[in-house]
């Protein structure tokens, strides 16, 4: 009996040979029918005409492959994927492996065409009836075809479609397996496979197994390595050597044995390889950014590319490119720079407190180092964040902070670029009121009262001097004189805005660095004069390609000229003053260096900014859930410069080093008078004598204790026989008779006034 039934099988594979693939699914829907045997003819015929029928178009897009970021020196910084996949050429995966999953998976492939009629006759017989599919019968090419479909499917239920045990699903997949083999070769198919099958522990395509198991390429597997791999596509679950390592032993041996049945190994190698225990290596890959060595540039690359409309016109446009586009992205980060800017920030103040820098390189905007001394994470019982504390709200961060006297370096860009010298010498008392400030809009503002970070050791200051000690009252003086208007966009010039992205708020304030900013666009600005006022806005990636090798237009860093080049020069001059005379002393890197302090309000943050003409760097110390909540009695931005001196030195290390260009400008050519004296005069005719030299007049709106006669000069500021430039504002401070003092009382170190920056 059982040979009569082999003959019949052996009759009908011959005729269904001869017939081709149509007939063969017009049997395989007959033997479905109904048991009488005068059914299966017209089923039969039906199925032939639907298979006929069936679209054969096959133009299904390549499976999703990973995504891998590289730093610009080659390091890889992250894998973004859906599954993890990396898809490789056939010569790039060892012979022995390709020849393992022909053995076990599909010994006839180089013989059959779409299917293999005997294998898949039998295992329709025994499915018919069994009553649906108990064993299998696909080749190859119809596993391939299979994948292909589940990676292409929409949605969960167009998923389910494509592996549903049904034979509708598998006449369908037979269909396109014929369309397929007239397409492509048999080797091919073969790779389409290899980087399409699943391997277990979510490595999808040999290349991602080899690395995760064994840490090395497809190109390196070892004969038991090649059949452990192979056996796992049966089922990746069960044969998945890092849960069941006797299973996926037995099954390995199962795959040596029937390469040695079929000649493609011998016996002993068989043997051999058998008695191997399995070895993995297990080499996970880099995740998302959890897992990167510079997690929160990883943050900013990421948001890059989800939120530019380079990218892709919508967000899931852009989702699906980043997470199965397998695109190779190259970009600006400096190992060495991020490496030691992420050692530098041990030397904040408090470890209770947060710091974090970004560098930039001048002329470029590359972001060369970003990092946040929290470490990335979800685990706030951990004190992580994935808070990306450096970057603005469109790249992962908040909403940003105060600059403090950081942002001075824009009043006084704007100065010399309307034409102050160096010399104009404005008051500098320790507290004051200021008015006269109008925006660009033409609103007026209230008098401002302001004072001192610290207690002010002289009464005026010019250009220098109000720099290098970081003086608020003469900053207030000088922003009313260029105009608030000029300065706010002088900082637009060089990409000033505030981190949620909106234009930075014209107000009074805004000289002390009262518009919440971040340190990336910070860094970015001040390179703008470390590259002679040449602003470049900041980038994070360089170049882009998909998985076929084509490349993808990212956008490019747009440079414009700021400033002046001699007005960038004179700037980068007096901030060289504040690292060898003021604020910044002791911050030396052995090379030049400009840099500026900033202190926030009430000490709740504190910043150092400098730059050489190589690299720019920004430091922000404080605690980001409460910036003007949370003061830190005692810390200014000097306190901060050590973090900034130790990455600045470490990034700069083994280069040499560059000198900036001498200013050529005329803002020292100065022409100057002494202040006449004054004092008792009354307020008019002091006011003659003062504009008669050469001097403009601003009379102070409060009365002062003094010795003075009442409503007659106490005394002026500047003082009486200082040397100032002729285009100086001197201030008369006006007696109420109530003596005997003659100079307004010494306010204290930070305290008693309103916005004690420094």
């Amino acid at each position: 009996m059982t040979g009569a039934r082999e003959d019949r099988e052996r009759v009908i594979v011959k005729l269904l040979r001869l017939l081709g693939a149509a007939a063969f699914a017009g049997v395989l829907v007959g033997l479905l029918a109904l048991p009488g045997v005068g059914s299966v003819g017209m089923a039969a015929r039906d199925a032939s005409d639907s298979f006929q029928n069936m679209p054969d178009d096959f133009s299904l897009s390549p499976p999703p492959e990973r995504s891998t970021v590289y730093s610009a020196d080659g390091e890889v910084l992250a894998v973004f994927y859906e599954h993890n996949r990396e898809s490789v050429s056939l010569n790039q995966i060892a012979p022995i492996m390709q020849k393992a999953v022909v053995a076990i998976e599909d010994d006839r492939f180089y013989d059959h065409g779409p299917l293999d009629f005997k294998g898949s006759f039998r295992a329709l017989v025994t499915n018919a009836q069994d009553g649906g599919i108990k064993q299998g019968g696909s080749t190859l090419t119809q596993q391939y075809v299979k994948n292909l479909l589940v990676e292409n499917a929409k949605n969960d239920k167009e998923a389910q479609a494509a592996k549903a045990p049904n034979f509708g699903r598998k006449l369908r997949e037979l269909r396109y397996a014929v369309n397929v083999e007239k397409q492509l070769t048999k080797q091919q198919i073969l790779e389409g496979y290899l980087n399409i099958a699943y391997f277990g522990s979510g490595a999808y395509g040999v290349q991602a197994a080899a690395q995760y198991y064994f840490s090395k390429d497809a190109s390196q597997l070892t004969l038991p390595e090649a059949a452990l791999l192979a056996g796992v596509t049966n089922s990746p679950y069960f044969y998945d050597p890092e849960i069941n390592q006797k299973g996926a032993t037995d099954r390995r041996n199962t795959v040596l044995y029937r390469m040695a049945q079929l000649k493609m190994i011998t016996k002993a190698q068989a043997d051999a390889a058998a008695a191997t225990p399995i070895t993995l290596h297990i080499k996970k890959p880099k995740a998302d950014c959890v897992d990167s060595k510079a997690p929160f540039f990883c943050e900013y690359v990421k948001d890059e590319i989800l939120g530019n409309p380079a990218f892709g016109k919508t967000a899931a446009d852009r989702e699906r490119l980043l997470y199965r586009g397998g695109l190779t992205i190259r970009t600006t980060l400096d190992m060495k720079a991020q490496k030691a800017a992420q050692k530098a920030l041990a030397l904040r103040p408090s470890h209770s407190k947060t710091a974090t820098e970004a560098m930039v390189k001048p002329g470029t905007g590359e972001i060369k180092a970003m990092v946040v001394s929290k470490t990335y994470g979800d685990s706030k019982k951990k004190g992580q964040t994935t808070l990306n504390l450096a970057a603005d709200y469109a790249h992962g961060g908040n909403g940003g902070y105060s600059a403090g006297s950081t942002f001075k370096i824009f009043t006084l860009a704007a100065a010399l670029d309307k034409g102050y010298s160096v010399g104009t010498t404005l008051p500098a008392p320790n507290s004051t009121t200021v008015s006269g400030y109008t925006d660009c809009k033409g609103n007026h503002f209230e008098p401002w009262t302001l004072s001192n970070a610290e207690t002010s050791k002289q009464k005026s200051a010019n250009l220098n001097t109000g720099t290098w000690e970081s003086i608020n009252t003469f900053y207030a003086y000088l922003e009313q004189r260029v105009g608030l208007c000029e300065a706010s966009k002088m900082a637009g010039n060089f990409g000033m805005k505030q981190a949620n992205g909106q234009p930075l708020q014209q107000v009074p304030s805004q000289v002390l660095g009262t518009n919440n900013i971040d340190v990336t666009h910070m860094a970015a600005a001040y390179a703008g004069f470390a590259a002679r006022g040449q602003y470049c806005t900041p980038i994070a990636i360089t170049d882009v390609t998909d998985s076929t090798g084509k490349k993808i237009n990212v956008p490019k860093s747009k440079c414009s000229k700021a400033v002046d080049s001699s007005v960038a020069d004179e700037v980068t001059r007096i901030l060289q003053g504040v690292i060898t005379n003021g604020t910044g002393r002791g911050m030396a890197i052995g090379r030049p260096a400009a840099g500026k302090t900033g202190t926030c309000e009430a000490h709740s943050c504190a910043l150092f900014a400098g730059y050489t003409p190589d690299l720019s760097a920004v430091v922000w110390y404080g605690d980001p859930a409460a910036p003007f909540g949370n003061p830190s009695p005692g810390v200014y931005g000097s306190n901060v410069g050590p973090i900034w001196r130790a990455s600045m030195r470490g990034a700069l290390q083994g280069t040499k080093p560059s000198s900036f260009h001498t200013s050529v400008g005329s803002f020292s050519d100065l022409g100057q008078a002494r202040i006449p004296n004054v004092r008792g005069l009354s307020v008019q005719e002091a006011t003659r004598q003062i504009e008669a030299a050469g001097f403009s007049v601003q009379v102070s709106p409060r009365a002062i204790d003094s010795n003075q006669r009442k409503g007659t000069v106490a005394y002026t500021s500047p003082s009486a026989g200082v040397k100032a430039d002729k285009d100086t504002s001197v201030v008369i401070f006006v007696s109420n008779g109530n003596g005997p003092h003659n100079r307004p009382s010494k306010g204290k170190r930070g305290g008693g006034g309103i916005w004690p920056f420094n």
